[in-house]
């Protein structure tokens, strides 16, 4: 621009002095005049090249104003999405402690989002995000005190578990020790039946008469010596006997419960049973089985029970 006004100036001069040739000398109020005309153009030339550069001047700063705003706006969303990005990490690993927490999050998020979008104030923007990460860090602090304590009850709960675990083998030990010591106890007072034998009894009148041939036998007469046993409580007791014949099958006179007894949490049918009074003094029981049907020839095994216990056997030979 100040070349072309420079040029103007020169033709401005040429023709000024051509002027001056062709008139032989004109006035000098005419050349003044054209003198201060070119002086004129020749300042607003250089005003106008002025502001050129000035203007020229405002507009790379206002670009590079603008590139250092965008790069700041870069870095801000950067930001942000690392303290989004940090708080979803969080939230996926515990998002049941801080589901409440997350809208306020989000909002904050939003409402920056929305800031750096337009372009809004640095500070404004860099205040924000300097308060959302506040909030971020704190709900953080608040997990990690959660979790620290979560495993402290964790330990705590392993603990006990063990502590139970100890005592439970311990109690079961107890109980072991009390359920053998029972069963001591219980075999300690079981009664026992000794000198045990059977006979076949034919009747004569009132008269007991012995026979080993099954076809005369009418009662099979079982006795033995119950035992002393100052252990066992004392009282009624109830004699079961079980007679076995040559087919292994029990007589019986009916095949109800009412003709069973529990022995070791079985039920067994029963061929005859008696009352007695235990005094813990060795007493002598005698017991009959009726007979029902004629007895086969062979062998009977008999087999006597107290409280569910068996306390003797014996066995009887017919022909």
């Amino acid at each position: 621009m100040y070349i072309f006004a420079k040029k103007i100036l020169i033709i401005v001069l040429k023709q000024t002095t051509m002027t001056e040739n062709q008139q032989g000398g004109a006035s000098n109020k005419a050349k003044k005049t054209y003198i201060s005309i070119i002086v004129l153009l020749f300042l607003i030339i250089v005003v106008l090249v002025w502001q050129l550069l000035v203007t020229r001047s405002k507009v790379d700063y206002i670009f590079i104003e603008k590139t250092e705003i965008e790069k700041k706006n870069y870095d801000l969303q950067l930001e942000l999405d690392s303290i989004i990005e940090e708080y979803n990490t969080v939230k996926n690993e515990y998002d049941s402690v801080i589901h409440e927490k997350d809208s306020i999050i989000l909002a904050n998020a939003d409402e920056i989002q929305k800031l750096i979008s337009s372009q809004a104030d640095y500070r404004k923007i860099r205040k924000q995000l300097d308060h959302l990460r506040n909030i971020t860090q704190s709900y953080v602090l608040q997990i990690d005190s959660l979790h620290r304590e979560n495993a402290v009850l964790k330990d705590e709960n392993v603990r006990i578990q063990k502590n139970f675990e100890k005592a439970k083998k311990e109690s079961e030990v107890l109980s072991q020790d009390k359920e053998a010591l029972k069963e001591q106890v219980e075999l300690a007072s079981t009664l026992k039946a000794y000198q045990a034998f059977a006979q076949g009894i034919r009747m004569k009148g009132e008269k007991e008469e012995l026979t080993d041939k099954a076809r005369r036998t009418e009662k099979i007469k079982v006795c033995f010596t119950i035992s002393e046993n100052l252990v066992a409580p004392p009282g009624p007791k109830t004699v079961y006997m079980r007679i076995a014949g040559p087919d292994n099958v029990i007589l019986i006179k009916g095949s109800g419960d009412e003709y069973a007894f529990e022995s070791k949490g079985q039920l067994l049918q029963y061929s005859v049973k008696k009352q007695i009074n235990y005094r813990n003094k060795a007493e002598v029981i005698c017991m009959y089985w009726d007979r029902t049907e004629e007895f086969k020839p062979g062998s009977y095994s008999i087999s006597m029970f107290i409280d569910g216990y068996e306390i003797g056997q014996t066995g009887l030979e017919l022909r």
